[in-house]
């Protein structure tokens, strides 16, 4: 069990009532009643409110002229996923880039919030990984769907012959349900390892772990990449078009 953290405590303390009440609302019982906010529910919120701040930081600062270094960084992303996504997706791809973009981003910050002191990533939660795979099968699912409608999109699970449609259906089912586990443990894993590993050697010697943290920023763009390029990939097997 994850110790509570400082962030969670003064939830728990001061929002206590309100973390209660949307639990009772959504029918969710707390394995603490007294304690509703979990440490995955505040560090998303944190993430959130970060993300928030950066684009509001940014939003009046866009410029033609005189782009910012922020607005520099913040085109790079949006090239590089615009670029990824016209390579994997093609056929209008640019409609999608905002959603990839937005989980790209989430996971992203969500990743490198366990090196600063006193966070974790909440990435490292598995509900946190399991929830953006869910959004990931929604979406392309749903794309698929409006791209090629009902009929059009459920005939890419019986294959390219009649014939096999009884052998293919069963196994697309289970390769498409298998997805979101993947995507979880994937992500859950890679960022719950590196974040024991930088905390053990930070419990040894700090300049000892100064490499290990430089790796799990490494991780952490990784998987945030990998993340979203799986995430195009099913888009763009779901959108297309087969003849």
């Amino acid at each position: 069990m994850h110790e509570e953290l400082w962030i969670t405590k003064l939830f728990n303390d001061y929002l206590g009532g309100v973390g209660a009440a949307i639990l009772s609302l959504l029918n969710i019982h707390a394995h603490d009643p007294s304690r509703p906010w979990a440490n995955f529910v505040t560090l998303q919120l944190v993430v959130v409110l970060i993300l928030v701040v950066v684009f509001a930081i940014l939003r009046p600062r866009l410029s033609m002229d005189k782009p910012g270094k922020l607005q520099h960084t913040f085109e790079i992303i949006y090239d590089f996923l615009n670029e990824q996504a016209h390579e994997q997706i093609s056929h209008h791809a640019g409609r999608y880039v905002a959603l990839l973009g937005t989980l790209f981003l989430f996971i992203l910050f969500a990743n490198l919030l366990g090196v600063v002191p006193g966070f974790e990533s909440p990435t490292m939660f598995p509900q946190v990984p399991l929830g953006c795979a869910l959004v990931a099968f929604a979406y392309y699912n749903i794309s698929g769907v409006r791209e090629n409608g009902v009929g059009k999109y459920l005939a890419h699970f019986a294959g390219p012959m009649p014939a096999l449609a009884p052998l293919m259906i069963p196994i697309e089912l289970i390769s498409h349900l298998a997805r979101p586990l993947s995507l979880t443990i994937r992500l859950y894993a890679n960022m719950y390892a590196g974040e024991q590993v930088t905390l053990a050697f930070l419990g040894l010697t700090y300049l000892g772990a100064f490499p290990f943290l430089g790796l799990h920023v490494f991780v952490a763009f990784l998987q945030a990449y990998v993340f979203t390029l799986l995430t195009m990939i099913y888009v763009a097997g779901a959108v297309a078009h087969d003849h």
